[in-house]
C-alpha cells in the first residue's frame, strides 16, 4: 500500500479557487483503480493550512495517478494557489489498507 501525506498552505486570498479546485481534484482521484482513499483536511489552528490523505493499492496505482490527466493538471494548477511549496510524506507500506485501532474498544 502506498501512503501519502501532503501538507499545502494555501495564499488567504486563494482559498475559495483552492477549495473549488481540490473539490473537483478530489472527485477523480477517487474514481481511480487502486485509489483507496483521497481526502482534504484543513487545520482547526491554522486557517489555510490544509492536509490530504491518499493511498493507492500499490505502486503501480500510484504511477497510474501521477500520470492521469487530472493530476497533471493539478501540479500545474497548484502554484497558483499555493503560499509555499507543499512538504509531502511518502511511504510504502505493508498491508491492504486501515486497520483497526487496537486502544479503542467500542462496546
Amino acid at each position: 500500500m502506498i501512503f501519502v501525506v501532503i501538507r499545502i498552505d494555501v495564499r488567504p486570498e486563494k482559498r475559495e479557487d483552492f477549495l473549488s479546485g481540490i473539490t473537483r481534484y478530489s472527485a477523480q482521484v477517487r474514481e481511480e483503480p487502486g485509489n483507496l482513499i483521497f481526502s482534504c483536511y484543513e487545520s482547526v489552528e491554522r486557517a489555510g493550512e490544509f492536509t490530504v490523505l491518499a493511498n493507492y493499492a500499490d505502486q503501480a496505482a500510484g504511477e497510474a495517478h501521477v500520470s492521469s490527466e487530472h493530476a497533471q493538471w493539478f501540479f500545474g494548477w497548484l502554484p497558483s494557489v499555493v503560499a509555499s511549496v507543499p512538504r509531502i510524506v511518502y511511504q510504502e507500506l505493508p498491508g491492504e489498507g486501515w486497520s483497526a485501532m487496537g486502544e479503542v474498544v467500542l462496546e
